[in-house]
């Protein structure tokens, strides 16, 4: 059986005992069926994990017993930060899942003018902090020591105009700008529409905003499949 891997937003040290939230402890108990003195691995997003055994376990709550910390090189090398346009239903917790399995670092999720989610103050909110968990169980899955940010939606407009990152790219299949490999970033932004794709107004504004223009090739990408792909490629090129 793999070892499960669960995310606390605890301090952890080796050598102590912590609580589980009600979330892991139902996960461990009712999910995963698991017992008293079984292993485990702990990480609260901030760079190093500590392997743990648990002491006990309730239906709301349970205590781990903290052993060694490490801090494994799951990171890439590579900040990246994703601004895409919200879809519906469910596209978007995959945007979330796979781009948070593909190393990304801040999700920015954007209102454009083709956007057909409507969502006021509140209900975008609490998209956020669902958005939020889907990367936090994707995080926990794939193995990585950070959790990526998942930020208020906002609208494109205002993003575009206030990103400040080393490299820009703006993902369209009407682009037809070269990938420059050098010199390597540290930092790149994507920017990548919803499924009814972006208007003229935003690609010429995010172009005069200093965005590179790209394509993906002939085939048409869908909104979810396409940060994927771009991640894929630039981890590839630029992180590990």
């Amino acid at each position: 059986m793999r070892i499960p891997r669960i995310y606390l937003d605890l301090p952890l040290h080796p050598n102590t005992e912590v609580p589980l939230d009600e979330r892991s402890a139902h996960y461990l108990g009712k999910v995963l069926r698991m017992k008293a003195g079984m292993a485990l691995t702990l990480f609260n997003g901030r760079g190093a994990e500590c392997s743990g055994e648990l002491v006990s376990l309730e239906k709301r709550r349970g205590i781990i017993r903290l052993k060694d910390a490490t801090t494994p090189a799951s990171e890439s090398r590579l900040h990246t930060i994703l601004g895409i346009g919200i879809s519906r239903g469910e596209r978007m917790d995959y945007v979330v899942q796979k781009s948070t399995e593909m190393g990304v670092n801040v999700i920015q999720p954007l209102f454009t003018e083709f956007c057909e989610v409507k969502l006021d103050e509140k209900r975008g909110e609490k998209r956020r902090q669902h958005w939020q968990q889907v990367g936090i169980s994707a995080a926990e899955q794939s193995g990585r020591v950070l959790i990526p940010e998942v930020l208020p939606p906002v609208s494109a407009g205002s993003w575009i105009k206030s990103l400040a990152c080393e490299r820009k790219y703006l993902l369209d299949q009407e682009q037809s700008g070269e990938l420059a490999r050098e010199p390597v970033p540290e930092q790149i932004a994507l920017f990548i529409g919803p499924e009814g794709g972006m208007s003229d107004n935003e690609k010429a504004l995010a172009v005069s905003k200093g965005f590179i223009g790209l394509n993906l090739g002939p085939r048409t990408l869908r909104t979810e499949t396409a940060p994927v792909a771009a991640l894929s490629l630039f981890q590839y090129l630029w992180g590990n």
